[in-house]
């Protein structure tokens, strides 16, 4: 049995063909927890995975990985531990996948859903590759940014509360506008544990976000946006305004 922390750089490869040289059988996978991947600019995101093998084979660098069909597989390093021994020809495996936008080419057609697929080589030739009936979605990092004036007010009057909402380019590795977007605009009184929303707004072409409200509470007002199938979910800071 070859052993573990194995790096694999994942490239293009032929799509699942379900067990097409046969001999092993992968359950018990989980990737991310089952949780949407999200990735920014520059920083590396390892994301958690385990599976479980079983197999009378001689192998070596078993994995579970993403494509998509046509037999693109998404760019990114894979680290396998050793063979947690489970019994005779059973093993349990933790991975680590690392995606890192700063130093591989992503583009942002790749966000979106991806399948997963677990993998083995046997020693010698040939190995296994099978479909795990699992989807995961890989998504572009999104940020927003508030300000609430003035500061301090009177109470009952008028505060104006803008902002922005930009999202990942992964192709650019830069923030650009994210326009349309539906944000919750959020206030949580001073002393209160947590925030209400208070309205929804829409940002414009832009990314601008520009609303009003009647400040009757010293408190922290706050955007938020709950991201969507191919874009993660983001908060902004708290502005705290005084109300005398």
């Amino acid at each position: 049995m070859a052993g573990g922390a194995a790096a694999v750089f994942t490239a293009v490869a032929a799509a699942p063909a379900g067990a097409a040289e046969g001999g092993v059988s992968f359950t018990r996978v989980q990737v991310n927890g089952g949780k949407p991947i999200v990735i920014g600019v520059s920083n590396e995101v390892a994301v958690p995975a385990s599976f479980r093998m079983a197999t009378t084979q001689a192998w070596e660098y078993p994995a579970v990985y993403l494509y998509r069909s046509g037999g693109d597989e998404l760019w990114h390093a894979i680290e396998t531990s050793d063979c947690i021994k489970v019994s005779s020809g059973v093993c349990d495996f933790d991975e680590t996948m690392y995606f890192d936008p700063s130093v591989w080419d992503m583009r942002n057609s790749e966000a979106g859903a991806w399948k997963v697929a677990a993998r083995v080589f046997f020693k010698g030739d040939g190995g296994d590759t099978d479909d795990e009936g699992l989807t995961v979605h890989v998504k572009r990092n999104s940020r927003l940014t508030v300000n609430a004036s003035p500061e301090p007010v009177a109470k009952d009057k008028t505060i104006t509360v803008t902002g922005k909402v930009t999202r990942a380019n992964w192709e650019t590795r830069k923030y650009a506008s994210y326009g349309g977007r539906l944000v919750s605009l959020q206030f949580k009184p001073s002393g209160a544990a947590s925030y209400t929303t208070v309205k929804k707004v829409y940002a414009n072409s832009s990314g601008d976000l520009r609303t009003t409200v009647k400040a009757s509470k010293t408190g922290t007002w706050r955007w938020v946006y709950y991201g969507n199938t191919t874009t993660g979910p983001s908060m902004s800071s708290g502005d705290n305004v005084v109300v005398n």
